[in-house]
């Protein structure tokens, strides 16, 4: 198995062969060069079978098509035990229904899964926009600031506090629990991050959570996750089983977070690479929607998802055996040419903005993608509103990870109209 410094060596695209190519590689989304790699295995070995990498033998499948099959095929391919390519360390092993399978998968999701019911997003959609405007509001103009710690950190943090009836004045510990949750070697490359330290932190929220849940279940039910649990039949009693109750708080506070956190810095960066589709933009603002979905495809927030194959599979013209570990790179189906026009270019009108497969397909499509949306919608509008430029002053800082595909930081600038 190769050594996790030789895995952040990035390797040579032209000389290395095609079955060596490592793309779960975090350096190549942290220097932000993963497009290529994916371009070269997609023109060359689409269904993709690498024999030694850090994180054991696995299949890469990078066209759009094939991780639709597979996506959409739970009886083919498990989400148990880990929907990120890494094992999880044996000292947490904490569960969640997006790593599980039927019928299990349907029980839990659907307790929670009203939060985002149509109905309730309309509900959310005032709070959003007052919040979003205070925070614009409170920004500078004509001088250089970050755009991830100012606006997409504050404006998804406290989203999620409200999503989870949590504390607005320590809702900064959502985020540090959403960055510390996907932060391991193990699980997707993340260095410098010590596992007994992190294991700890989990172990915080656990006790933070389950504090919650007891503060919170004699008074009368509210509209929030944790009501929501202890409201269904099925999950009354999930505080009890410590395991399970912190893999969905994690999931929640994870999904939640980087998605949309990401995709509002990702849409700034995307119009500043692409300014006539700014200038597009903000000649006819009708256009947001559908940018919004484009932001996400360009984006793609959450890099890959994990499966193993429950029988021999035929791919692509390959045998994926039973027991092999399959992952699905969502970041490499949004960047099929053979399924969309013109992938690598952002395009705000796009004909058919909604074919994208960032948010999944089949039972564990992404249960919050319609919040999402609206999150970044009314962000574009109220931009709109105030500026007519924010202006990048430099290339982004990236995560250091294969899974969440986001920013550290990235300083900008902003012009009032």
């Amino acid at each position: 198995m190769n050594s996790l410094n030789q895995q952040h060596k990035l390797q040579d695209l032209e000389s290395t062969p095609i079955d060596e190519i490592n793309l779960s590689n975090p350096a190549i989304f942290q220097q932000g060069v993963w497009g290529d790699y994916f371009a070269r295995v997609r023109k060359e070995r689409p269904v993709h079978y690498i024999k030694d990498s850090p994180f054991g033998p696995f299949w890469s499948i990078t066209k759009f098509d094939d991780i639709v099959f597979v996506d959409s095929n739970h009886k083919l391919f498990s989400s148990e035990p880990n929907i990120m390519i890494g094992d999880r360390e044996s000292e947490l092993q904490a569960e969640s229904f997006i790593a599980m399978d039927q019928p299990k998968h349907d029980v839990q999701r659907k307790a929670v899964q009203g939060v985002v019911a149509p109905k309730n997003l309309a509900a959310f959609e005032s709070l959003i926009r007052e919040r979003t405007q205070a925070v614009l509001d409170s920004l500078p103009t004509d001088e250089p600031f970050d755009w991830v710690e100012k606006v997409s950190k504050e404006l998804t943090t406290l989203m999620l506090a409200t999503l989870f009836g949590f504390p607005l004045e320590e809702r900064s510990k959502l985020t540090f629990w959403s960055d510390i949750a996907t932060a391991s070697e193990a699980l997707t490359g993340k260095t410098g991050v010590d596992p007994e330290y992190r294991l700890q932190c989990l172990y915080d929220c656990a006790k933070r959570f389950t504090q919650l849940w007891h503060e919170t279940k004699d008074k009368e039910a509210s509209f929030n996750l944790i009501s929501m649990l202890q409201s269904s039949p099925d999950t009354k009693d999930m505080v009890d089983d410590p395991a399970t109750y912190l893999g969905n708080i994690l999931l929640l506070i994870v999904g939640g977070n980087d998605t949309t956190r990401n995709s509002m810095t990702g849409g700034v960066l995307a119009l500043n690479q692409f300014p006539e589709q700014f200038e597009k933009l903000k000649a006819k603002p009708e256009l947001i929607t559908s940018m919004v979905s484009e932001i996400i495809r360009w984006q793609t927030p959450l890099a890959h998802m994990r499966r193993v194959a429950l029988e021999d599979v035929e791919l692509g013209g390959r045998t994926i055996k039973k027991g092999d570990k399959v992952v699905m790179w969502y970041i490499s189906g949004n960047r099929d040419g053979d399924s969309i026009e013109n992938p690598d270019q952002f395009i705000v009108d796009r004909a058919n903005p909604r074919k994208h497969i960032a948010f999944g397909f089949g039972i564990h499509r992404c249960m919050g993608n319609r919040l999402a949306e609206m999150q970044l919608r009314i962000l574009w509008e109220e931009i709109l509103a105030r500026f007519s430029e924010v202006k990048v002053l430099a290339e982004p800082e990236r995560v250091e990870s294969n899974f969440v595909h986001g920013y550290e930081s990235m300083m900008v600038q902003l012009k009032s109209k």
